[in-house]
């Protein structure tokens, strides 16, 4: 089967995919790519592609789907087929890019654990049995990456161009899935999607927000296999 590359949302790691990566990783090769080492989506791009396989699938999930879209602008014939969780096309508005400037100033000032708890982590899920460790872990995720990383993918996403034209010429096997209750990237957002790729599926998951891979691992990882068995 086709390699995967699987992309984290900002200030996540390779744990962000943990119980997708324990169903299939005996089934395909897998590699998780880190999104922290540049600070405009354009070269978190180039970066994975440079490390990526010569042809592969590719799964991103926020941040994660943002920097796919970027990878398909730079070498669609690479990716055979993508899967955009819970992640926006477009690009920042000017009212996020006040508050990320305001969050990049707090974070500077060593503030990253206070908007993160306060500002960013609370609008992640929906309410469910495992809320408090699934932000635990978000937690312990960026505490592990550090300020430097926040401040570098906040000026890529703020940074960050318009995919739309990117997805309307994509004709790859396209999986996009979100969490009924996400309010980061909500629904609207993903239909966008499925209408720019032709023969697109689009499913919705039930009971999650913004993190369906943690909050509803078998459904998630269930749909992923689908996609992947179809490429």
């Amino acid at each position: 089967m086709i390699p995967l590359v699987l992309l984290p949302g900002m200030m996540c790691d390779a744990r962000l995919f943990g119980p997708q990566i324990n169903a299939l990783s005996g089934r395909i090769p897998i590699m998780t790519a880190p999104l922290s080492g540049q600070n405009t989506i354009e070269k978190l791009a180039a970066e994975v592609l440079r490390h990526a396989p010569p042809k592969f699938a590719l799964a991103g999930l926020s941040m994660g789907g943002i920097v796919a879209m970027e990878m398909i602008r730079q070498a669609q014939d690479r990716v055979v087929g993508v899967a955009l969780l819970d992640t926006n096309p477009l690009a920042e508005t000017e009212t996020t890019k006040d508050r990320r400037a305001l969050q990049i100033a707090a974070t500077l000032a060593g503030d990253m654990r206070r908007v993160l708890r306060e500002e960013m982590k609370p609008n992640y899920l929906a309410d469910g049995p495992n809320h408090g460790a699934i932000l635990d872990l978000c937690m312990a995720m960026a505490t592990d990456l550090g300020p430097e990383v926040f401040v570098r993918q906040s000026k890529a996403l703020r940074d960050r161009k318009d995919q739309t034209e990117t997805l309307r010429h994509y004709n790859g096997e396209t999986l996009i899935l979100c969490g009924r209750e996400d309010t980061l990237c909500p629904i609207e957002r993903h239909r966008l999607m499925q209408n720019l790729i032709t023969g697109s599926s689009m499913q919705i998951v039930e009971q999650a927000g913004h993190l369906p891979t943690l909050e509803q691992p078998k459904i998630t990882t269930a749909a992923l296999t689908r996609w992947l068995e179809a490429l």
